[in-house]
């Protein structure tokens, strides 16, 4: 037997130290498809704040790291901010226009889920391999409603109150014998996997109490949300206004199990505004799963020939006519431009709210952005939200932390619908995993540029936007690619 002298093994040494070297000086791991390089990170589930390369490959974050990383295609976003793709639970703008104007809002996955749809499968069908960004519905019980009084579901989404001046299936209400019907109607749409139930209970007064808590029941058992637009808002001193309409569906919730979300509480409240959070939070504290949204706007929007604007809503919203303004011509409504629209049919846009109850709502921890958005060519919410939110409030008033503002628009949307959809566990986050869906802003710079005046106009400042890694947005101006996809739930 002989023995191997050391020098021996010196070559086979000095080649393996060689490797090992060129390894550890070689960017780390294997070649991705995009690396953002030298942002400020932001993840609100981690509370990450610092410089970070993020690495994507296949649609998700595969690296986060202060090491350089190779890729076949590399973004330098120092000095902006990257953050998780905003998620808005509350579009009803489900168009490829609006699509373009939600993401140059930094929206990743705009979701309709206050009025909406029946049936759910054509909806979702109709989008697929044709979206910007991802979508998503609820089963609504508006459309369901209509469906089984009117003999008619030819009309989706929020189109259900927009387009349609009848009032049979709004205001009637339902015999006893049809009711365990409406269910069933529901029901389908969460098995065509819609992500909860949407309740416009404002906009049919003929549903009755029993009619409501009946869906809540549908809801409980399915173990999805209620997203609810509250039977009336404003401040009522007979009926209570929005605080008696929340005590409604929060004693819904409470009965049956179902999870709660309240839609733009600004709007609902007002002045009351306060008083509705404290409801929420102490239903919240005794075990209840209630959750609520507001969008940094003075005015909200809605149709004209809804019963919204049944007589008596002057009282109710606490406005008169000249508080009323019609986008298309820019004209404040009088009496009898009002009398006119209204048997037309016509959106309009209705200040009501107070710019200090904005500022306190979104301050507050409980509260998440949603844009309430209809049309980019009526209310500036559905072009400008997110950029109004970070740019207006977070940096110029201090109402609010950039952290916390992306936050609200990210993470706490995220966790609302995660129990239904474990896939939404996947978004609103910036972890390795995560769905590369992600917003790069410029903090100096993001604010929104739609007005009332002119509501058609992108957000400034908002500089890249991905969704499932392929960028919609670059450097400012669109890509025109479709890499949004379904979020449903599955059977």
């Amino acid at each position: 037997m002989t023995r191997r002298r050391p020098w021996a093994l010196l070559p086979f040494v000095i080649l393996l130290g060689a490797a090992v070297l060129a390894h550890a000086t070689r960017p780390q791991g294997e070649q991705f498809d995009l690396v953002l390089v030298g942002g400020r990170v932001l993840d609100p589930e981690t509370a990450l704040d610092a410089n970070r390369n993020v690495g994507i490959r296949g649609g998700r974050i595969a690296a986060l790291t202060t090491e350089p990383l190779a890729a076949r295609e590399t973004l330098d976003v120092s000095g902006l901010v990257v953050a998780p793709g905003f998620i808005d639970l509350h579009a009803h703008g489900q168009d490829s226009e609006s699509y373009l104007y939600y993401a140059h809002d930094g929206v990743t996955t705009a979701l309709e889920l206050e009025i909406g749809t029946y049936p759910v499968a054509p909806w979702y069908a109709e989008r697929d391999g044709r979206a910007l960004i991802n979508y998503g519905v609820s089963a609504g019980h508006v459309g369901a409603r209509r469906a089984l009084i009117a003999h008619d579901a030819s009309l989706p989404g929020v189109a259900v109150i927009a387009r349609d001046t009848s009032r049979s299936w709004t205001h009637g209400a339902l015999p006893d014998a049809d009711l365990p019907r409406l269910d069933s109607l529901v029901e389908r749409g969460l098995a065509d996997g819609a992500l909860g139930v949407g309740l416009g209970i404002a906009y049919t007064p003929g549903a009755t109490r029993e009619e409501i808590l009946r869906v809540f029941r549908v809801a409980a058992r399915h173990a999805v949300p209620c997203f609810v637009h509250l039977r009336q808002g404003g401040r009522d001193p007979v009926t209570g206004g929005g605080v008696a309409a929340l005590q409604e569906v929060i004693a819904d919730a409470a009965a049956t199990g179902a999870p709660l979300h309240v839609v733009h509480v600004t709007s609902m409240g007002q002045r009351d505004t306060p008083l509705l959070l404290q409801l929420i939070r102490g239903a919240r504290a005794r075990g209840l799963d209630v959750t609520t949204e507001a969008y940094p706007y003075t005015a909200g929007s809605t149709a004209l020939q809804s019963a919204v604007f049944d007589p008596g809503w002057q009282q109710r919203m606490g406005i008169a006519y000249h508080d009323i303004l019609y986008p298309p011509t820019g004209e404040r409504l009088t009496r009898a431009s009002f009398a006119r629209l209204r048997r037309q049919g016509a959106t309009v846009v209705i200040f009501q709210i107070p710019d200090s109850t904005v500022r306190q709502t979104l301050a507050d921890s409980l509260v998440m952005v949603a844009s309430d958005g209809i049309s980019p060519h009526g209310h500036p919410r559905l072009a400008g939200t997110h950029a109004r939110v970070l740019g207006r409030y977070a940096r110029d008033s201090g109402a609010l932390s950039l952290p916390d503002a992306v936050r609200k628009m990210t993470l706490l949307p995220a966790q609302r619908l995660e129990r239904v959809v474990p896939a939404m566990r996947a978004k609103g986050r910036i972890q390795v995993g995560s769905d590369a869906d992600l917003t790069v802003f410029d903090p100096a710079r993001v604010i929104d540029r739609a007005t009332y005046e002119r509501p058609a106009q992108f957000s400034d400042g908002i500089v890249d936007v991905l969704v499932n890694g392929v960028l919609v947005v670059r450097n400012g101006a669109s890509v025109a690619v479709y890499p949004g996809s379904a979020i449903r739930r599955g059977p």
